[in-house]
């Protein structure tokens, strides 16, 4: 760990191969006057590791591995997780282990700054249009319920927690692009050909593109702070699922939409408040919901994704095939 004044700043990111890693180390690597930067990570989506940065291939879960990495870094950027309501559904044992402890062994055995990606997901499903940071949490799954117990496990660590909205938008040139998150999916949809089916579409989420996140992320290693974690939502904008994807049919004339008053399975609904984070650090997001349907849109329209049905896109269909070897 650095202890001089001025030197430059170790920065460890756990699961920095990842959708939101990408567009981390993307920043960070224009920052090299500043900070030495290395990725943990075991390359569950992918098969090698090539972007210009000092690589550690391992698991969070090998605690001893990973602490000889702590004992190094600085600040620590934690996105390592099993990710999604339906991809943690497979082994709800491990999900526990994965999301939960250890972060409750990360807050034991790291002192420096912890920068951790939560989710809006705590929220559940609520009427109140202005979700705030102290309102009561109902996570309606297990994703969601191990974020939260995980917040509490870091109050008392130097950590800066972001609950994040549905991130969207293309990460960066080398990290696959997540097609299980509603906005990248319906513009999919759209782009091949596909009618987007809307299950009920009054149900709201808060969007954020996965660049904006990984933003405040690197801004969130100089925060100034005392005393316990604190927690911030951050987000682009509230949105209906509906009106998103009359969104997308402005983008993409030819897009049909077929609205079913059959409820959808996932019953979360919920918009949240962004004014803690704009207060505190000047959050502004900069990427519109448009820019994140256009990136996805042109990697069909130039036939860069060659199936849009492969698993690796999806974290949930991805991991059911893994677990079950």
């Amino acid at each position: 760990m650095t202890t001089k004044k001025n030197q430059k700043k170790n920065i460890l990111i756990v699961g920095g191969a990842g959708y939101v890693g990408g567009a981390v180390t993307d920043i960070l690597l224009t920052m090299q006057n500043r900070y030495n930067v290395k990725v943990y990570d075991n390359l569950t989506y992918e098969e090698s590791y090539l972007k210009p940065i000092d690589f550690v291939f391992g698991d969070i879960l090998d605690t001893k591995k990973l602490k000889k990495e702590l004992e190094w870094a600085d600040a620590v950027i934690w996105l390592a997780a099993i990710v999604g309501d339906g991809a943690c559904q497979w082994d709800e044992v491990l999900t526990k282990k994965v999301n939960q402890d250890s972060v409750g062994w990360l807050a034991k055995n790291f002192k420096g700054r912890i920068i951790f990606a939560s989710t809006c997901s705590v929220y559940g499903a609520q009427e109140d249009p202005n979700l705030k940071e102290t309102s009561v949490i109902k996570p309606l799954s297990l994703y969601a319920y191990t974020k939260h117990e995980s917040e509490g496990l870091l109050k008392n660590s130097d950590a800066i927690i972001f609950r994040l909205g549905t991130l969207f938008g293309v990460s960066d040139a080398f990290s696959r692009v997540r097609l299980d998150l509603v906005a990248n999916l319906l513009s999919a949809r759209a782009v091949i050909g596909k009618k987007l089916t809307i299950f009920g579409g009054s149900q709201y989420r808060p969007l954020l593109h996965v660049k904006d996140a990984a933003r405040a992320m690197v801004d969130a290693i100089e925060f100034k702070k005392t005393g316990k974690a604190e927690i911030y939502n951050i987000c682009k904008t509230n949105i209906k699922i509906l009106d998103l994807a009359y969104q997308i049919k402005k983008i993409f004339p030819k897009t049909s939409i077929e609205v079913t008053k059959v409820p959808f399975e996932d019953t979360r609904n919920y918009q949240v408040s962004v004014e803690k984070a704009k207060k505190a650090f000047g959050f502004n997001p900069v990427y519109t919901i448009d820019d994140g349907i256009k990136e996805v849109g042109t990697l069909f329209l130039n036939n860069r994704i060659k199936d849009f049905n492969n698993p690796r896109y999806s974290n949930q269909s991805f991991l059911k095939d893994v677990f079950k070897k």
